[in-house]
């Protein structure tokens, strides 16, 4: 299965070890800097999958996933949260807010993989 994934995390670093787990699985990776960019992204690519941070600068990963499900043409886009953040409150903000699982920092590239094939169906 190869998927459409929308990345957004403030960090190059973490951007590129995405870029290179999504594009080794075959993959076609799409990579935000923040929740802005992310949204302009939107508008001119169809990812099956959204992968997204929390703490970000200019728009954080709460306020993107409400953005998204927002949007009638974004809302059932599968959107994981991958994030060095723990806390079950956060994890249940994020669900609140439209998220369809949560994945702690560092992650296992194998096991995102499987998850993103999960949440796409």
């Amino acid at each position: 299965m190869s998927l459409q994934v929308l990345a957004v995390d403030d960090s190059r670093t973490m951007r590129d070890m995405l870029n290179l787990a999504l594009s080794s699985a075959g993959f076609t990776a799409h990579l935000a800097e923040d929740g802005v960019h992310a949204l302009e992204m939107l508008e001119v690519t169809e990812p099956d999958v959204i992968i997204t941070d929390i703490n970000m600068p200019r728009m954080d990963g709460f306020r993107f996933i409400d953005a998204v499900r927002s949007n009638d043409k974004w809302s059932r886009i599968p959107i994981l949260v991958l994030t060095t953040e723990s806390a079950d409150e956060l994890k249940a903000k994020a669900r609140a807010a439209g998220a369809t699982g949560w994945i702690v920092k560092p992650f296992d590239p194998a096991k995102l993989v499987k998850a993103l094939q999960m949440v796409a169906g």
